[in-house]
Formats: C-alpha cells, sequence, structure tokens
C-alpha cells in the first residue's frame, strides 16, 4: 500500500493550496483517509478525514469553514482544499489510511501514511 501526497508550497496569509493524496495497493473497498499536519516542535495533529465513498467527512474546529475535503470518481485520490490559509497552518501535512468507515482522529488508528507535503504561511 502506499500513499503519494502532494500539492504543498509556500502561500501568503488568505491564500489557498490543494493538497493530494494517492492511494495504491489498497483492496478494501471501505477505508478512511485523513489528513494530519506537524508543525516544528508540536505534535501531530488531526486537520480532517473523509470515507472512501466520500459521503462521510469530518474537520477539526481549528479548520472547520476553512478546508474542504472531497475525493475523484475513481476513489484512489482524496483532496484537502485549503482556504484563508493563516501563519498558524504552517506545518508538514500527512496523509494516512486506516480500514473501515469510521474517521479516528488518533494517528495510532492509521496504519499507511504518505510523506508528507510541506505547508508555509508567510508573508
Amino acid at each position: 500500500v502506499q500513499l503519494q501526497a502532494s500539492g504543498g508550497g509556500l502561500v501568503q496569509p488568505g491564500g489557498s493550496l490543494r493538497l493530494s493524496c494517492t492511494v495504491s495497493g489498497f483492496t478494501s473497498a471501505h477505508y478512511v483517509i485523513s489528513w494530519f499536519r506537524q508543525a516544528p516542535g508540536k505534535e501531530r495533529e488531526w486537520v480532517s478525514g473523509i470515507s472512501s465513498s466520500g459521503g462521510s467527512t469530518d474537520y477539526a474546529d481549528s479548520v472547520k469553514g476553512r478546508f474542504t475535503g472531497s475525493r475523484d470518481n475513481a476513489g484512489n485520490t482524496v483532496y484537502l482544499q485549503l482556504n484563508s490559509l493563516k501563519p498558524e497552518d504552517t506545518a508538514t501535512y500527512y496523509c494516512a489510511l486506516t480500514s473501515g468507515t469510521t474517521i479516528f482522529v488518533h494517528p495510532n488508528w492509521y496504519n499507511y501514511w504518505g510523506q508528507g507535503t510541506l505547508v508555509t504561511v508567510s508573508s
């Protein structure tokens, strides 16, 4: 199983980015992809999750209303649209996969992780 995250970069406060996570090699029909982020010196933080059907999404309070999760029709790529970015959103963002339909917020529930993509929000 491989997860490939991409889309990070440098953006000014108030700007937008779209992160992508492509999944390969996972054969079960039911799984959840979550995004986590980790800033230097801080613990890894759950940001958002989406079910394999796309029918369920959830967001951390700190990003609710600014970030939006979605997936493509083929089901093997998920996206996280980051709008109204703030300097405190600066972190390395990771996508992670767990089987089933529950969007867990603790990273220990996730078996597979992407390599991370850096988002820097700065003027």
